[in-house]
């Protein structure tokens, strides 16, 4: 009962607690290190020596002691006894020592003793012949330590320890000689060598001379006790007596300075290792105190500290196991009070691993290493509990992790530890379970810290709005972070551990908060409800980076508890995007914005804003992501419609905006706004085009293809869409046909004034276009400039197709034949600066557009209206060649001819062959064919008649053989439209003949017309040139189409030229007698 008393009033005093620490634990410890101080030996191993006062001074700063506390306890060690001086030498073992046997090996040993270099030189003195046997002439025998012999070997090995006593290292040496040991052998073993290596012969005359049983003196080796460290490790050469054999091998030694018979009243009932591992902790403790900054300790220590637990060690014959035992214990201590770097640990560890199986511990000893393992195992894995706090993510505390938990997987792998822990400890598992745990308590405290103030729903919906945002960036420095931490120190995915486990919270904090909300939904609750909804779906996105994906996830249905606020989100979306979309056409001044760079930007601010006010929408489905894809796909027909209506509300108020803005406003800046109005509903529908693109369409009909049909796809989403583009362009196309009206009519009036008839001989042709050109130039440049690209071309192609219909309009209506050539060729030149107006080089209307069906009518009247009659018929005969020449099958018969032109007498030679498959003209099924050969056009060959054969009598494929020729020039031949008409007739008596069929042939075409040499000497035939070989050619028969050629329309409208008439009088009487277009019965 007084023990307890006593330890509770202690407990209660810190003073009195803190006397009794210092008196005995301190003080005792103290006591040892001035005892070691005043009993060194040997320098320290650190470059740096110090002073037996500045280890004082730095023992009584380590320990906190007083300058009278220091100077009681200095006078209590030097009235102890002092300790016995001793080396403890260790012989390891030789490498490369002489051979000294017959066999070229040695049987060696060595000697060791602590000699005064006085007795040495008085013995070197004393001898008259020069002895080898130095160590044992020394000293006596029981002073002389000696090793096992060592059979047959240039390699020894030891591994034996001695302890040398000597007084003081001055005037000191440490002795050590390494002899071969000489056994007698008998003769016959002698011979056998002999035989087996005669390189021995000489060794064995050398064994002859020796005394019997002499030993061979193999090396030596003298250190200075006064210039040793406290404790050496190192190979040392064997020294020769003589220069013989210089190069005698080494000799591997441990040397440490140790004390025997140390005063034990220093601190009673303690062991060494005890001591040692006090005194260490307080160095360290004193050290990390001095420290200004708050790095975490790496190992370091004073040198005085260093020097000082050195010499205590080797005093008291610490092994280096021992020592980095205590080490780890200490430093493991440390860790849980001081900030102590992993590293340190994790280097101690891998020195106990390394000395296991080099030293045998004490059971004492074993122990505490099994529990300090165990104990810092169990305390680390706390620390990793709370990884979150100890070691947040940052650049300097995640490394503190990493080297921690690579100190519990070196525990773990240590052999010390395995032996010592039979159990079996699987650390990944208990990592986990720590992290778990740990991941438990930190989701129940930051529960805590948010908790609501009131039981309102919406305040409880914040709550868990802001819990989950912990969460989430929780998980996101998981991944990001700590994951690989983990993962490299002990392979755990620690974000698949923390992931399916706040998974599991989370899931049950959901269920039990919105279930609150159940029939309580309205506006308000459902816009808190949406951060809550994004927190939870980026969660849920993260659990692609799990490695292990078996698990089936609490919140993988988690967006079922937020159906009932789907509508509400939509509804928000789609009123407050109206409302924006209303406000910005409010102060839309229909202006064009300012130019962003080099391109132009002609719509106005609404349409800017328009985009960024549809934006919102568009991100609404991203940000949902609704995993069902039917309701998925019925959310997407909803926001459709919602843009489609915005678009089609964004339509009526502009227009609504545009007539209140142009009421007090001239028509100039009336047709400025109109063009800004056009740009903006095409920049609209710019953005409707790429709107199935932005909203994935395709990837949500992938989804829904199973149970949603492409018909029903396209029918419900894509007719929405068509539906407001059809608004749109409606709207644009009513907008340009306003603005077009009255380009028309201006249009219109410049034709009709250039073509009226008084002003016909007033003016020229390009003076006349002149006005027009101006004004086309003018409007065009100002609607390019105020409209854009594709607006300008939707009116450029209607302004094209109604200036080609005035165009053919006026045309057609001049029926007077007076100036209708020059008023044709006034047209056509407008039309052809029309069309290079409208196509810009390139940059208006493409050439496709321009020439439509209508432009090919218009040009082709006019260029026939500005020909000559004879012009006329020359394209008329051109096209029927090119109409021959194209012309396949032999319907009516064909014609075979051998034609030919000398230029020597310019004559023109046609030979009929034959003819063959003709139609039957007479009653009996036959005909009377002849052929008519005549030059067209006739005011070229005006002096030439046409030729005719023979009517061959009832035959179908006569057969003529007939030649004809005609004097006609080279430039007659070549001139356009000259060609040859071959027409076949089939002969009547009493009635017309009857029209079989004809045929063209270009006189360009005959050899000796086109192809051949040219007379260049033609002065009175002077020059000869050889007449071309003459070429056959068949030409099918053809029969004209009655009423089809708008060239014999032409001339047969200009009824004064009896020329022109002629000729489209032999054309009618051909087309009259013509079957083509009559059907057979």
């Amino acid at each position: 009962m007084t023990r307890r008393r006593r330890d509770f009033k202690e407990d209660n005093n810190p003073g009195e607690k803190e006397r009794r620490h210092r008196d005995q634990e301190l003080k005792p410890l103290y006591k040892e290190l001035l005892y070691t101080i005043a009993h060194k030996l040997g320098k320290p191993s650190s470059a740096e020596v110090f002073t037996n006062e500045q280890l004082c001074c730095y023992i009584m700063e380590a320990f906190t002691l007083t300058e009278s506390e220091h100077s009681s306890l200095t006078q209590k060690v030097l009235t102890t006894q002092p300790p016995v001086y001793c080396l403890m030498a260790t012989v390891k073992e030789a490498k490369g020592i002489l051979g000294k046997d017959i066999s070229g090996f040695s049987d060696p040993y060595c000697l060791l003793t602590i000699l005064e270099d006085e007795n040495e030189n008085r013995t070197r003195s004393s001898r008259n012949k020069h002895l080898k046997f130095v160590v044992k002439d020394a000293v006596s025998d029981e002073k002389i330590c000696k090793t096992e012999v060592k059979q047959q070997t240039l390699n020894p090995i030891w591994n034996q320890s001695f302890v040398l006593e000597f007084d003081s290292t001055e005037g000191v040496s440490f002795h050590l000689e390494m002899w071969d040991k000489d056994e007698e052998v008998s003769l016959a073993q002698k011979l056998e060598d002999l035989k087996t290596n005669f390189h021995s012969l000489r060794r064995m005359l050398k064994d002859a001379k020796k005394e019997k049983g002499e030993d061979d003196f193999l090396g030596k080796i003298v250190l200075k006790l006064k210039d040793l460290h406290c404790s050496e490790d190192h190979w040392y050469d064997l020294e020769p007596r003589t220069e013989t054999y210089p190069d005698r091998g080494q000799c591997h030694l441990n040397l440490k300075f140790i004390h025997k018979e140390r005063d034990e009243t220093l601190s009673a009932g303690r062991s060494a290792y005890v001591n040692y591992c006090g005194i260490l902790q307080q160095f360290v403790q004193s050290y990390i105190a001095k420290q200004q900054d708050s790095v975490p300790w790496k190992g370091e220590l004073s040198g005085e500290g260093q020097t000082l637990l050195e010499l205590y060690a080797t005093q008291n014959n610490l092994s280096p196991f021992l020592q980095d035992l205590a080490k780890w214990v200490a430093y493991s201590k440390l860790y849980r009070s001081l900030e102590v770097d992993s590293s340190v640990l994790f280097q101690q560890l891998t020195s106990i691993e390394y000395h296991w199986h080099q030293q045998e511990l004490p059971y004492l000893q074993k122990r505490e290493l099994g529990d300090s393992l165990h104990s810092f195992l169990q305390h680390g894995l706390c620390l990793v509990s709370k990884y979150r706090d100890i070691f947040p993510p940052t650049q300097s505390a995640t490394p503190r992790l990493h080297t921690l938990l690579r100190v519990l997987v070196q525990i773990c792998k240590t052999r010390a530890f395995q032996k010592l822990n039979p159990d079996r400890f699987e650390l990944q598992d208990q990592v986990s379970d720590a992290v778990q745990t740990g991941t438990q308590d930190w989701f129940a405290i930051k529960k805590s810290l948010h908790q609501p103030m009131t039981k309102d729903v919406s305040e409880i919906v914040s709550a868990l709005s802001r819990l989950i945002g912990e969460v989430q960036e929780d998980i996101k420095h998981n991944k990001n972070v700590w994951n690989r931490v983990f993962v490299s120190a002990v392979q755990l995915d620690v974000f698949t551990v923390v992931y399916q486990k706040l998974d599991s919270l989370l899931s049950e904090e959901v269920r039990s908060t919105l279930s609150l909300s159940d029939g309580q939904m309205e506006q308000t609750l459902a816009n808190s409800l949406f951060p809550l909804y994004m927190s939870l779906q980026a969660i849920h996105r993260d659990k692609a980076f799990q490695q292990n994906r078996g698990k089936v996830l609490e919140l993988t249905n988690f967006h079922e508890a937020f159906r009932e606020a789907l509508p509400y989100w939509l509804n928000q979306a789609f009123s407050t995007t109206q409302d924006r979309v209303e406000r910005a056409v409010q102060v839309d001044q229909l202006q064009p914005l300012q130019s962003m760079g080099s391109v132009p930007v002609k719509h106005s601010s609404s349409a800017v804003d328009l985009v960024a006010c549809i934006q919102p929408v568009c991100q609404l489905w991203e940000q949902l992501s609704w995993p069902d894809p039917e309701e998925a796909f019925m959310l997407m027909v909803k926001l459709t419609e919602d843009l489609c209506k915005i678009v089609v509300t964004y339509c009526q108020i502009l227009k609504e905006r545009v007539r209140v803005l142009s009421e007090h406003s001239d028509h100039g800046v009336a047709i400025n706004m109109l063009c800004v109005v056009v740009n903006d509903l095409e920049h609209l529908r710019s953005i409707l085009t790429r709107l199935p693109t932005q909203l994935n369409w395709a990837g949500l009909q992938d989804r829904t293809r199973h149970t949603i049909g492409e018909s029903q796809f396209h029918n419900t989403l894509h007719s929405q869409l068509q539906q407001a583009q059809a608004v749109l362009s409606r709207e644009i196309r009513s907008a340009l046909d306003t603005l077009g009206k009255q380009l028309n009519t201006d249009i219109e009036t410049h034709v009709k004034s250039m073509s009226t008839r008084s002003r016909i001989p007033s003016k020229s042709t390009e003076d006349a276009v002149v006005p027009l050109m101006r004004y086309l130039e003018k409007e065009l440049h100002y609607m390019n400039k105020n409209l854009v690209q594709e607006n300008f071309n939707s009116l450029l192609s209607p302004l094209w197709i109604n200036s080609v219909k005035i165009l053919h309009q006026v045309a057609t209506q001049h029926q007077q034949r007076e100036g209708l050539m020059v008023f044709c060729q006034r047209l056509l030149y407008t039309l052809q600066c029309l069309e290079q107006c409208f196509h810009a080089e390139g940059n208006g209307l493409p050439l496709e557009t321009l020439h439509s069906d209508e432009y090919k009518t218009l040009k082709a009247h006019l260029t026939h209206n500005v020909l000559s009659s004879q012009k006329l018929v020359e394209k008329f005969l051109e096209r029927k060649v090119l109409e021959q020449n194209v012309y396949s099958g032999e319907k009516y018969g064909a014609v075979t001819l051998l034609t030919s032109y000398r230029r020597s007498d310019h004559r023109l030679r046609v030979e009929v062959l034959n003819a063959a498959g003709l139609l039957p003209m007479d009653s009996n099924g036959s005909s009377d064919p002849f052929v008519q050969l005549c030059l067209e056009p006739r005011h070229v060959f005006s002096e030439v008649e046409p030729r005719r054969t023979q009517i061959k009598r009832c035959d179908l494929n006569p057969l003529f053989e007939e030649a004809f020729e005609f004097l006609v020039s080279v430039e007659q031949c070549q001139a356009p439209g000259a060609c040859l008409v071959v027409t076949v007739l089939d002969y009547d008596t009493l009635t017309s003949d009857d029209f079989e069929g004809e045929a063209f042939l270009a006189l360009k075409a005959i050899p000796g017309v086109g192809g051949g040499r040219r007379d260049e000497a033609a002065v009175d035939g002077a020059a000869y040139q050889p007449d071309v070989e003459p070429a056959q050619i068949r030409l099918p028969l053809t029969h004209p189409l009655p009423n089809d050629d708008c060239i014999l329309k032409l001339l047969e409208s200009r009824r004064g030229e009896r020329e022109a008439q002629a000729f489209v009088k032999r054309r009618r009487q051909r087309e009259k007698q013509s079957q083509e277009g009559i059907q057979q019965p």
